[in-house]
């Protein structure tokens, strides 16, 4: 408890009601039809619609209730009622000046829980709630002011969870180098683990389970790649050469396992068979870790619990919990796993360790291989296997939980997946003609790119520059939302489908400020990828003396986690280029998007 409650909450109460309000209110014209409101109340899942007149001046509220209590019949009502026929006015609001305690006076007198916050300009720019001013007096009361706020204890114990839950798995090539009696790779293994482990204990002790906004989820899923990737490195430096110095050393582990958590899969071995084997596999299942707490991380910090109610529908029609998504995810990853290295061990594949590691990358989009002559000898039905592998890993986990939870029944397939799969047809044959490569092998990297899995035989320097074209486009694209593949996304592709209705719209300003703000999120994210990964190829092709296709190639397998490489970024490269590009396979795993959450709190 705090040494001095009262003082604490007169703080609290002098903050001003902008540092607690709700930033991003569902604003709808007073015009809106009842039903299209509806809809969106339950697409951007909140409670309250703050109505606008004609001249954008908020003039009313409406609420869920409202819709429910006041248009009873909808089959006669619904068509053609509006929000103007059922919104609450006067609107009482607050200006961005006030205070949390002028905010509770003017909810007490007016017997409101909720206030719109406006800016000088008469613009909506927020809401405050009853709810949101008794929490902070609560955490004002339970905890001294001088330690951490609610949003940085929110951030904490999540990304405590998620390094403790890595470092929990991270226990499994531990407990095998242990068997194999590997004891240098045992030690680096089971000190990461215990880094984890302990890291996560202590931010736990200091955060709290909570909702997150777009922004602190952002902070939190960078946070996580971050420590995954650094505390990573100390199994690799142990294992790598011992005459290189100190930088070198560090450079060169970083980037190795930042290209695992990200499962970008670009690697400075040369001959991973001259590694230990229970490190080879420690490799791949850093790619499974990290392609699997991704989709952890999305879950727990875009869909809280409060929040997966909307997504029932698609799935199962069931009502969903955290913890059973946690929990299919897990089996469903297992279960492909343990498939796929069976039926490379039936078709030949006689090293079982080896055969996981090669599933674990192939399944993670990551493309680690375990020696670098594993796929050269394969037959065209392994071959098939790892295609098939590579592209279940590419579809959306929702596509998965569905196919689970109706007991292997086939699930309707969403306009995602079938845009997907008619891209990577379309660019299979492309591929097949432009490249003179025979049809296996063109199915087999044209699917490796667009699954940003990396898996390839050799350099792909010596391919031609239409072939080359192809690739690069593919892995710019990348596979679906919400998977373990890189790239910008299928979704977000989607989304510009209608681009001259958006333009037209925001001329005549009509376009709402949440559809505003997701279409201009992704018109940047489109256009950030291709200018980073020019910007990363002018300066490869002058450091390494290369060709700018090839760096240009090279780079765009960084940004994207797409792994497929030119043989341009090997252990000679400049140790602070090596770390650089570790840092931009981190923001291509978070699809650029959340690093402009974090910076620019606006389009959160």
């Amino acid at each position: 408890m705090s040494t001095n409650p009262e003082r604490s909450v007169s703080y609290v109460l002098t903050k001003s009601v902008t540092t607690y309000m709700d930033s991003d209110p569902l604003v709808l014209d007073q015009n809106t039809l009842t039903r299209e409101a509806a809809r969106m109340l339950q697409h951007y899942q909140t409670d309250d619609i703050i109505v606008t007149d004609n001249e954008k001046n908020p003039v009313g509220i409406v609420t869920d209730e409202d819709i429910l209590s006041k248009v009873s019949d909808v089959t006669v009502y619904a068509e053609a009622t509006t929000l103007k026929d059922i919104m609450s006015t006067p609107l009482i609001t607050i200006g961005e000046k006030a205070t949390l305690q002028e905010a509770l006076h003017k909810m007490r007198d007016n017997s409101i829980r909720k206030l719109p916050v406006l800016s000088k300009k008469n613009e909506v720019i927020g809401m405050i709630f009853q709810g949101a001013i008794a929490d902070a007096i609560r955490d004002a009361t339970a905890t001294p002011s001088r330690l951490l706020s609610p949003p940085v204890k929110a951030v904490l114990g999540n990304l405590g969870f998620v390094l403790q839950f890595a470092g929990v798995l991270l226990l499994v090539p531990a407990i095998l180098s242990t068997i194999l009696e590997e004891t240098v790779v045992a030690t680096g293994i089971y000190l990461t683990t215990v880094l984890l482990l302990v890291t996560g204990f202590f931010l736990n002790s200091y955060g709290e389970k909570a909702s997150l906004n777009l922004q602190q989820a952002s902070i939190l899923v960078f946070s996580s790649l971050f420590l995954l990737s650094l505390f990573g490195t100390v199994p690799y430096l142990y294992v790598l050469p011992a005459d290189s110095t100190t930088p070198e050393a560090f450079a060169n582990a970083f980037f190795s396992s930042a290209a695992g958590f990200t499962t970008g899969g670009i690697s400075l071995f040369d001959t991973p068979e001259d590694l230990p084997q229970s490190f080879t596999f420690f490799r791949s299942f850093t790619q499974l870790v990290g392609g699997m707490s991704f989709i952890y991380l999305v879950i727990t910090a875009f869909y809280p619990e409060s929040k997966l109610q909307s997504m029932r529908g698609f799935i199962s029609g069931r009502t969903l919990h955290m913890r059973e998504l946690f929990g299919t995810i897990t089996i469903i990853f297992s279960v492909y796993i343990v498939i796929v290295a069976f039926l490379l061990f039936f078709f030949g594949e006689r090293n079982l360790i080896d055969n996981f590691a090669l599933a674990m990358s192939t399944l993670a989009t990551g493309g680690f291989l375990p020696t670098s002559t594993i796929l050269e000898d394969l037959i065209w039905q392994e071959q098939v296997i790892l295609m098939a592998g590579m592209i279940l890993g590419a579809l959306p986990f929702t596509f998965h939980y569905a196919f689970v939870r109706k007991k292997f029944l086939a699930p309707k397939l969403g306009k995602e997946v079938l845009t997907y799969f008619a891209i990577l047809t379309s660019a299979t044959l492309l591929f097949m003609w432009l490249s003179g490569l025979d049809p296996l092998q063109s199915s087999f990297y044209s699917i490796s790119a667009s699954t940003t899995a990396g898996l390839q035989e050799e350099s792909l320097g010596g391919l031609n520059s239409a072939a080359h074209t192809i690739l690069i486009i593919l892995m710019f694209i990348g596979g679906c939302g919400f998977s373990t593949a890189g790239g910008i996304k299928i979704f977000r592709l989607m989304q510009l489908r209608d681009i001259r209705n958006f333009i037209n719209k925001v001329k005549r300003a009509k376009l709402q400020p949440h559809t505003r703000k997701e279409i201009t999120s992704t018109l940047i994210v489109v256009m950030l990828f291709p200018i980073i990964a020019s910007i990363t190829a002018v300066h490869l092709s002058i450091l390494e003396d290369v060709s700018y296709e090839n760096a240009f190639f090279e780079s765009v397998g960084v940004i994207t986690t797409g792994g497929l490489s030119a043989g341009v970024i090997d252990i000679d490269t400049d140790p602070a280029t090596k770390v650089v590009l570790s840092f931009l396979m981190i923001f291509g795993r978070l699809e650029i998007i959340a690093i402009l959450y974090i910076f620019i709190p606006k389009l959160s």
